[in-house]
């Protein structure tokens, strides 16, 4: 009881933090950023705690050999009687997870954003709010309450672009809704879809993944759905939000685009596209497959180009994010594995490049490669933390990019489609280009001369800043050296919806 009462307290703690500050005086600067802080910090050992509990009351039960999850923590009960949606929120491994990276990178982006000087009291409310969305997207089991949390994240992303961004905001800010909304467009659609064809009085996921779709329906439905949610994941050819969003996002935005907000598009496309729509998922795969060519094996020779240090790692994140639907597509469980890794890895590395980049930023004033260098003498602990998740975004032994990816191409390589194989391949080969980047962005920005004098007086990271690295950085050893137990826990969530796939 306890425990279920901790669960669903992870999503409604922010909402209390905002509603804790709201008639607090904006004067009190620092009192607000400690309450939200405290919250975030209650967030994050509450959700710490659950990923250990459920693994201790999974794990004993096995593999699940139907299509049904062991669900934990579930609370269920009517919500909107009239549309027969509930308020049924649970977990299992995949979710807790998530709920766990959700809550290192809220954390770690209000330390990494404790000097903002503008308007802080709506800036850390709308944090909060953004953490709220996301937590409720990773819980939900019910599709009506899904996608009021999956809709509510875009809204909170455009304020804090156009309020704290930087560059080119306001362009970057409704480029990223307004494309977001477009995705929304799709997949509401379809669940309505979803809802009148299964004859159900349900919106339930599990329960519904008992319903066989029509055929016809599941025909135009399946692709609406799987790129709808595709678009968030920054899937060719809905990718090109992601780099004007993320160059002209403030830090902690930028951290949990692309550390969060990025990986709830793959995460809906294996929860709800796949599972629900198992027959057509099997016909439709292969096709997509061909879409990921982009991700996998053009964008990362995009980034090469780039000397923005925010555009580089945006179009690292756009290959990063193919090597996840590479997984889905490719539709093995070692390959849905690798997969759900990624989404882990990719989360915490991305918090890791873009805090560093964001700390650089403030000091430098500027994200030009050309404009730095020898910068690790003068901030040697940034520098380590920029180089290390470099490192793990290259699948760097030891760190959580590598056994990710060596999970997915292993996995896709499995899959009896021939092209899939090929495109496997392009995936491998495409890890000589991300090294040749990132060893390029790393060598000019840390090594040789300082290019200007004043940067030889700058300071390097203080406390919070050191702290939240320092956290993210010990999430990406963990998942790295101990890979294992997370692997084995992640099989529980997976074998369901493959079984489904396969039914």
């Amino acid at each position: 009881m306890i425990s279920t009462v901790l669960f669903n307290s992870i999503w409604i703690l922010p909402l209390v933090a905002v509603l804790v500050c709201a008639p607090i005086s904006r004067k009190h600067t620092a009192l607000i950023k400690r309450i939200h802080l405290l919250f975030a910090g209650i967030s994050l050992a509450i959700a710490s705690w659950l990923v250990f509990h459920t693994y201790s009351l999974t794990m004993p039960l096995g593999i699940p050999e139907g299509n049904k999850p062991f669900l934990q923590f579930l609370t269920d009960f009517e919500w909107l009687p009239a549309i027969h949606a509930h308020y049924t929120m649970a977990t299992d491994a995949l979710g807790i997870l998530l709920v766990f990276l959700t809550a290192v990178i809220v954390f770690t982006g209000m330390l990494a954003s404790w000097k903002v000087d503008k308007q802080q009291k709506e800036f850390f409310a709308l944090m909060q709010l953004l953490g709220t969305a996301v937590y409720g997207v990773f819980m939900s089991f019910d599709l009506v309450l899904f996608f009021v949390f999956y809709e509510m994240e875009a809204l909170c992303m455009y304020l804090m672009i156009a309020g704290w961004g930087t560059g080119n905001k306001d362009y970057g800010g409704k480029k990223l809704t307004l494309t977001l909304a477009l995705g929304s467009a799709m997949v509401l659609s379809t669940l309505f879809g979803i809802f009148i064809e299964s004859g159900a009085t349900t919106w339930n996921i599990v329960e519904l993944a008992d319903v066989k779709l029509p055929m016809n329906f599941q025909m135009w439905a399946f692709p609406m759905l799987f790129m709808g949610f595709a678009v968030s994941g920054s899937l060719f050819p809905f990718h090109f939000w992601s780099p004007d969003g993320h160059a002209s996002a403030p830090t902690a935005v930028s951290m949990l685009a692309a550390g969060v907000m990025m990986k709830m598009g793959p995460f809906a496309c294996l929860r709800v596209a796949i599972y629900l729509m198992p027959e057509a998922a099997r016909i439709y795969l292969p096709y997509i497959a061909v879409l990921v060519i982009f991700n996998v094996a053009v964008a990362c020779f995009i980034a090469m180009r780039h000397k923005d240090l925010k555009y580089i790692t945006a179009y690292s994140s756009i290959s990063h994010l193919g090597l996840i639907f590479l997984g889905l597509v490719a539709a093995t469980p070692l390959a849905f594995r690798g997969a759900a890794l990624q989404m882990l890895s990719h989360g915490f590395l991305t918090g890791l490049f873009f805090a560093s980049i964001g700390m650089i930023y403030g000091r430098t004033h500027t994200r030009n490669i050309d404009e730095m260098g020898g910068l690790m003498r003068i901030m040697p602990f940034l520098g380590v933390a920029f180089t290390i998740a470099g490192f793990a975004g290259l699948g760097l032994p030891g760190l959580s990019g590598f056994v990710a990816e060596t999970s997915i191409f292993i996995g896709s390589f499995q899959s009896p489609v021939p092209h899939i194989r090929v495109i496997t391949i392009l995936g491998i080969l495409s890890i000589t280009a991300t090294a040749v980047y990132i060893l390029q962005t790393a060598n000019r920005m840390l090594s040789g001369p300082v290019r200007f004098e004043q940067f030889k007086k700058l300071p390097d990271a203080d406390w919070t800043e050191k702290v939240a690295l320092i956290i993210i950085t010990l999430c990406l050893l963990g998942i790295g050296l101990f890979p294992g137990w997370i692997s084995e826990f992640l099989d529980t969530a997976i074998a369901p919806i493959y079984a489904n796939l396969m039914r």
